[in-house]
């Protein structure tokens, strides 16, 4: 039987896909068998009338060892 957890984080990119596996990168640098992300938010930095950065706000799952 395993016991999972989860955790939220918010990263940053310049895309949406590239935020997210930032943050996932970031992650599983301490994070061990990390089986899910869920992506609660999206939201946009602009500047000038453009998105010059995206940002996700996420639960990251993941499978405590003994």
């Amino acid at each position: 039987m395993s016991v999972a957890r989860h955790t939220e984080i918010t990263a940053s990119g310049s895309s949406i896909e590239d935020a997210i596996n930032s943050g996932l990168s970031r992650a599983s640098k301490t994070l061990d068998e990390i089986k899910q992300v869920w992506v609660k938010e999206i939201s946009a930095k602009v500047d000038g009338g453009r998105v010059t950065e995206y940002r996700v706000d996420m639960k990251v799952s993941f499978v405590l060892t003994d």
